[in-house]
Parts: C-alpha cells; structure tokens; sequence
C-alpha cells in the first residue's frame, strides 16, 4: 500500500486551506525540534536551564526557549492565524504588523516534559486550534473557548521515533516522522483505546494529598486480581503526559493528575494540555474528566487556568467519576 503523507491526509479529510497549512506548519517547525533534541550535547545551546522562569514560575530549560521560538517563527507569517498563545509566555503573542491575519488561534505547549530533556527521556509538544470568535480582537478573552469549540488538537512525542497523533474532529490518526526523506507519514490510523485496561499513570508521590475518589480506586488497583476490580494492575509514570497519553493511545490504560490538597485547582493547564489531549482520547473513544465534570466542557476563565485531569481508557474513567459522585 502507497504511504499517505499528512498532505495527503488533510486533503483527503478536506480540512479548510487555512487549517491545513497551519497543520503543515506545526508539523514542520516539530520536525526543527526533533532534530534538536536529537542532537543532544552535540549541539551547543540545547541542554540544561536558560537560567530563566516562565509564567508559571517553572524553570525554564533552554530547549523551552528554543521550541518556542521554533513555533513562533513556523507560524507567523503565513496569514492563518488572528492569534497565538503559548505557555511558555504570559500574554497572547501579537502577530506582527508586516504579516497578513487569519481567522484561526492556536495554542501550544512548545515542550512539554522538558524537564526530563537532560536525562534522556521523551518529551513532546502539544497544540489546540480555535476559531476567532467574531466579537473579539486577538486578544486573551478570544482564546477563552470550552474544549468543545477546538477544531484541531495534537502532540508530538520526541522518542525513539518522532511520533504526532493529531484530530480534525473525525477521528485521532498517528504519523510517525521519516528522518531520511523529511515526511510525515500515517501509521496509525483511526486510533482506538480499549475500554478497559489493567494500567494505570499517577504520580505516587502526591498521594499523601489526593483526595478520596483518588485514593480509592488506586487502592482498588493495587489489591489486584483479590481485591473489588478482579486483577491485577501495573503502575506506569513517564512524568512527561505526552508519553503517558500515547501509551494510553497505544494499549490503553487512564491517566491521572488530579485536583488534591496541595494543587486544590490542578496541577495541568487547561487550555495548553488538558483540552487538546481530552480532544484527541475522546476520538479514540477515551474519556477525559476533571473527575466532576468532562474537560472539554469547563469554561476556562484564565488562559494559564490550571484544571485536574483524568483520561483514558473509558469504562476506568467513568468508575474514577462516579466515585467522585458518591461524594468521597
């Protein structure tokens, strides 16, 4: 069978032109970064702190810095965009003057786990794509959508393999980078996570603050095949959600960094990593959840709005709910 490049994807999808190019865009300016992170302490610059925090008052990796930068500079000046938010910067970046605007926003966590980049371990780069509202500028208020309202969403997992899974609202398809020739080629399409899985992803460190619910159905888990799930479980933490969603996109499993004692809003973004990854496991036929209410339907009020976040394999999610429900 022919490969299908993302090109020919998009066509075939009949995704808008201006949707497609800033797709197209994305997809290249990842492509710079893959080559980055692959070049490691071979290329001067990459590794260790910028010496700098971002908004969040996280210490910024010099890799943040740079992705950023690599995105911005991908998708300015092609005329697609009204509008660009990032969660390495404070504010809405204005497109410059000299450029031509379109009528799309995006939203981009450039380098998500970077905190992992010095060890070695895989970090990615997450984008929500909306609409701009006709009452608004480009300004903070016109990014603040549901989830529901995204018309694109993906990530890119810098692995062993360069990997994007990316929906247009019909489905979440996986393209895996060919170094050799510059393509994106799909490899995956129509990803479906299974129901049920025997996995789950948590941060075990925190439990001392989880709340009830949480500390629940980890305990349900952990008393295996003798305790009320009927089997035993396995515990898998990358500490980089790209790498953990795509698990989940890959064999299943639900990922959990919940609201708790000591992140009483949540510990994620909501609109750089909650929403676009609730986008794409709902494609798969996942489930994404605050635990009290489906992500992609909190109103965010805040573009650095924190939410807590549930995913994954459906039926693991919907248990996880209902006994926030019981009121524990």
């Amino acid at each position: 069978m022919q490969a299908v490049t993302l090109t020919q994807f998009l066509n075939q999808e009949a995704v808008s032109a201006d949707l497609r190019f800033l797709i197209e865009q994305m997809a290249s300016g990842c492509q710079t970064i893959s080559h980055s992170i692959g070049q490691g302490a071979l290329q001067e610059g990459v590794l260790g702190s910028a010496g700098t925090d971002n908004v969040q008052g996280e210490v910024q990796k010099k890799l943040d810095v740079i992705a950023n930068d690599i995105l911005i500079q991908a998708n300015e000046w092609g005329g697609h965009l009204a509008g660009l938010a990032s969660e390495e910067m404070e504010l809405p970046y204005p497109i410059p003057s000299q450029y031509p605007r379109g009528e799309l926003l995006m939203l981009m966590d450039p380098l998500d786990g970077s905190s992992n980049i010095d060890v070695n371990v895989s970090v990615g780069t997450i984008f929500s794509v909306l609409r701009k509202p006709q009452t608004h500028t480009s300004d903070e208020a016109a990014f603040l959508q549901a989830g529901s309202q995204q018309i694109a969403a993906g990530f890119v997992v810098y692995g062993p393999a360069t990997m994007m899974v990316l929906t247009v609202g019909q489905g979440a398809h996986g393209f895996t980078l060919d170094r050799m020739v510059g393509q994106w080629i799909l490899t995956s399409p129509n990803i479906t996570i299974p129901v049920d899985t025997a996995e789950f992803a948590i941060n075990m460190s925190n439990m001392r603050n989880w709340g009830a619910p949480v500390k629940r159905y980890i305990e349900e888990c952990l008393a295996g095949k003798s305790g009320p799930l009927g089997k035993d479980y396995n515990m898998r933490w990358v500490a980089s959600m790209v790498a953990d969603v795509y698990r989940i996109l890959t064999r299943g499993g639900v990922f959990m960094y919940p609201q708790d004692s000591k992140h009483v809003e949540g510990r994620l973004r909501l609109m750089y990593e909650a929403n676009p990854m609730a986008f794409i496991v709902e494609q798969a036929g996942g489930a994404a959840s605050t635990g009290r209410q489906r992500i992609m339907e909190v109103q965010p009020q805040r573009l650095h709005q924190r939410v807590g976040v549930i995913l994954g394999s459906r039926n693991e999610v919907e248990r996880i709910m209902s006994y926030h429900g019981d009121g524990q």
